[in-house]
């Protein structure tokens, strides 16, 4: 969701460092690029180490309630993502939302898609992202094999778990520049992907799509 999806990733750096500066500690956007894709756990143990006295619970709270006010007040939507997701609905291939958000944030984005078959959130998961339960349990739900999923992904933690669960995978450089592995499928916008792309690479072919320059 967070950067594949909508660019929501300036409001999770914004909602950090206003977090780390009320504490007195220091946090920039290069730390904040550093923890893209990253779970809430993960996140967490960071800003506690730069001066966060809260719990892990307290800590999610107060970023979760910061980005869901963000989406609550419109979607950013990233360059082609609601046309591929429409394109795919409207094609009738089942879709399922895998983000290491909380389902607190992730609801206002999915009640207003409402394109989605199943949805995972970090917060339903035991091993989170870069582990591959979060992509495992999101084709049992849709009760496919996870081999004939093709998988979006923007995130090192999140191209990590796709790869593991066995998916086809496409890695959308947004935020961060991924170096993914040889078998995966490359995207600089999913402006650049639409069904022939999914159906590509469900078939197995590996596609580099990046506009360069």
């Amino acid at each position: 969701m967070d950067g594949t999806l909508i660019d929501t990733e300036p409001y999770w750096m914004a909602a950090e460092i206003e977090l780390v500066e009320a504490h007195g500690g220091v946090w920039t956007p290069e730390d904040a690029v550093a923890l893209i894709g990253s779970s809430m756990p993960v996140a967490a143990r960071h800003f506690q180490e730069r001066g966060v006295d809260l719990t892990v619970e307290e800590i999610a709270h107060a970023l979760n309630s910061s980005v869901r006010a963000a989406v609550e007040a419109g979607i950013p939507w990233r360059p082609g993502a609601q046309e591929v997701l429409r394109a795919l609905h409207d094609a009738g291939v089942p879709q399922a939302l895998v983000t290491s958000s909380f389902a607190v944030v992730a609801s206002p984005f999915v009640d207003a898609v409402g394109l989605f078959d199943v949805v995972v959130t970090g917060d339903v998961v035991e091993r989170h992202k870069p582990h591959p339960e979060p992509y495992l349990t999101a084709a049992r739900h849709l009760g496919v094999d996870v081999t004939a999923c093709v998988a979006l992904e923007d995130s090192r933690a999140g191209l990590a778990s796709a790869v593991a669960s066995g998916a086809r995978v496409v890695a959308v450089d947004s935020h961060v520049a991924l170096q993914p592995p040889p078998d995966v499928s490359r995207t600089s916008s999913l402006a650049h992907v639409d069904l022939a792309t999914f159906a590509r690479v469900a078939a197995g072919e590996v596609l580099d799509l990046r506009v360069l320059g």
